[in-house]
């Protein structure tokens, strides 16, 4: 049985070009999807919180705008535009949007599947 592989090509885009899903209650993600990592921006409205979680995906976060307060580890961090951080897999981390409009990029490896399938991330209301 011979298989074939999906090919992958070069992309060179602008974020405004990728696709808006909301996902949940003053969340907005875009996804850029390659064979082994994913890269996600995603637009949070004011004071918006994700309960902490773990997941099996190693992660790294860059904060491009606004104020976040992390819980991680049990442990509080406000972080700002400029601040990179990193989840190991199965790390316990959360989050607390600040009184301004956040942006985030996350890189996940392996690719979120259950991302893939619609899923929307945890929101405390």
């Amino acid at each position: 049985m011979i298989t074939q592989e999906k090919t992958f090509t070069a992309l060179v885009t602008d974020w405004d070009k990728v696709e808006s899903q909301v996902v949940g209650k003053g969340i907005k993600r875009q996804m850029v999807i390659g064979q082994k990592i994913m890269v996600c921006r995603f637009t949070f409205d004011p004071f918006v919180v994700t309960p902490e979680h773990t997941h099996p995906h190693e992660q790294v976060t860059m904060v491009i705008k606004g104020r976040v307060k992390f819980t991680i580890s049990g442990e509080e961090r406000i972080v700002k535009a400029g601040d990179v951080l990193h989840f190991p897999s199965h790390n316990l981390h959360g989050a607390t949007m600040l009184d301004e409009e956040v942006v985030l990029i996350d890189v996940f490896s392996p690719i979120r599947e259950d991302f893939l399938n619609g899923h929307k991330p945890p929101v405390v209301e």
